[in-house]
C-alpha cells in the first residue's frame, strides 16, 4: 500500500546476538558486524525524518558512534534495536533542534529502488492522494508509520522502543492502516 518494498514480519532475531554484543564490548571488528546487520533500517529511517542523504548519512554515523561508546554500559533488559533506535531518535532530535525543521513522511521513498515505471505511472495518482491523508496524521501516527514501514521494524521492536505493550503498538498501527484505507475510498 504505501509502496515499499516486502515488509518484515517477524523479529530481526539472531541467535547469535547476545554473543555478538558482548564480543563488541571489547572488539571494534565485532562491533562492524553489528553496523553492518543495523545500518540500513536506521538509515531508512532517519532518511525519511530527515529527507537529505548527507544529513542522514551524518545523523546515523553519530548514532553508531554514540552506540560505540555506550555499548560497555548496555544490559541486555530488552532489545538490542530498540535501545538502538533510541539512540537514533535521540541523534535525530538534537539534529532538529539545531537545524529546526522535518521532513515529510514520502521523503523516504526516494531511497526505494524503483523496478517498474509503468507501475510508477499508474500509482502516482494514488500515492499522491496517499500522502496527502499520511501529511494529515499527528506526528506520533507518522513516526509509528515511519517506524513499521521504513524502519522495517516489528511490532515487538516498535513496542520496546516506545515502552508501550505489543497488542497495543499493533492494534495502533492496524487502526491508522484502516484510517488511511478508508480514506483513500
Amino acid at each position: 500500500m504505501i509502496g515499499y518494498k516486502a515488509v518484515r514480519t517477524t523479529p530481526m532475531i539472531h541467535d547469535d546476538l547476545p554473543d555478538l554484543i558482548t564480543a563488541a564490548k571489547g572488539d571494534p571488528a565485532a562491533f562492524g558486524r553489528l553496523y553492518d546487520r543495523y545500518l540500513q533500517p536506521v538509515y531508512r529511517y532517519l532518511y525519511s525524518r530527515l529527507g537529505n542523504a548527507y544529513e542522514a548519512e551524518d545523523v546515523t554515523s553519530q548514532t553508531f558512534i554514540a552506540a560505540y561508546e555506550a555499548l560497555p554500559k548496555y544490559r541486555e533488559q530488552g532489545q538490542f534495536i530498540a535501545w538502538l533506535f533510541r539512540i537514533a531518535r535521540s541523534k535525530m532530535n538534537d539534529h532538529f533542534r539545531r537545524n529546526r525543521y522535518e521532513v515529510e513522511l514520502d521523503a523516504a521513498e526516494r531511497i526505494s529502488a524503483r523496478e517498474d515505471v509503468l507501475g510508477e505511472l499508474v500509482h502516482d495518482e494514488e500515492l499522491v492522494r496517499l500522502r496527502s491523508v499520511i501529511k494529515n496524521l499527528n506526528p506520533e501516527e507518522q513516526d509509528l508509520i515511519r517506524l513499521r514501514y521504513v524502519a522495517d521494524l516489528t511490532f515487538a521492536e516498535i513496542a520496546d522502543l516506545l515502552g508501550r505493550r505489543e497488542d497495543a503498538v499493533k492494534k495502533t498501527v492496524y487502526r491508522l492502516l484502516a484510517r488511511l484505507k478508508s480514506q483513500m475510498e
